[in-house]
């Protein structure tokens, strides 16, 4: 299978989906991840962000897909465009899986991008997608306001004991993201969030999802 997975910024994957990316590759999966927002290309923060994205990846032998929309930026793009935008790179990439962010997250850039990568996975669209699932974001899903609409009520839980210390080794990577507790995006906070979703299901580390749409 072809599991991709869309990152509003570079690390909100390994943040979110981190632990079940790596398990997918071991599985001998193709999983890639599309990097939806960058800023100044020449900038030099920009390029290190951007080599520690891929090198976070390569640790999980995971694919690196950067689409280079504005960051913090979507939201004075065309509608049109956007949405053109994340439908060519989906025809291009052809997912059976999708993970995307929450569209409770408080980034503009987050939902943003899940609105507009929803037009694109329309099963008319995609119609050998088989499942779309929303991932939480340390200090994104967990500090907007609070409201219904808002919650993350997680649906499915998948089992990272195995894979919690590459992810944590994956976070490392993105040196200039990473922060000291109790800063959310932290490793001691990513840690503890796993061990919390886990120990919900009675694992030892765990990563939890929303289910957007299955088909069986």
């Amino acid at each position: 299978m072809r599991i991709v997975v869309i990152a509003p910024h570079n690390d909100d994957e390994i943040l979110g989906v981190g632990g079940t990316m790596a398990k997918y590759a071991k599985q001998g999966h193709e999983v890639i991840v599309c990097e939806v927002t960058a800023g100044d290309l020449e900038d030099e923060m920009v390029q290190l962000q951007k080599r520690e994205a891929i090198a976070s990846h390569e640790l999980m032998n995971v694919k690196t897909h950067f689409m280079d929309l504005p960051v913090v930026g979507l939201r004075e793009m065309k509608t049109t465009e956007l949405n053109a935008a994340f439908q060519r790179h989906m025809q291009e990439l052809q997912p059976d899986i999708v993970f995307l962010p929450h569209k409770g997250d408080m980034h503009i850039d987050h939902r943003m991008t899940i609105e507009a990568v929803m037009v694109a996975l329309r099963p008319v669209s995609l119609p050998n997608l088989k499942a779309i699932y929303a991932y939480e974001t340390l200090s994104e899903t967990d500090w907007n306001t609070p409201s219904v609409d808002n919650s993350f009520i997680p649906t499915l839980f998948v089992d990272i004991t195995d894979e919690m210390e590459t992810k944590l080794e994956a976070m490392k990577c993105h040196a200039s993201q990473l922060c000291e507790y109790p800063h959310p995006r932290s490793l001691e906070a990513l840690r503890a969030l796993a061990m919390h979703r886990g120990s919900t299901v009675c694992r030892k580390y765990g990563e939890a999802f929303m289910v957007i749409r299955e088909v069986q």
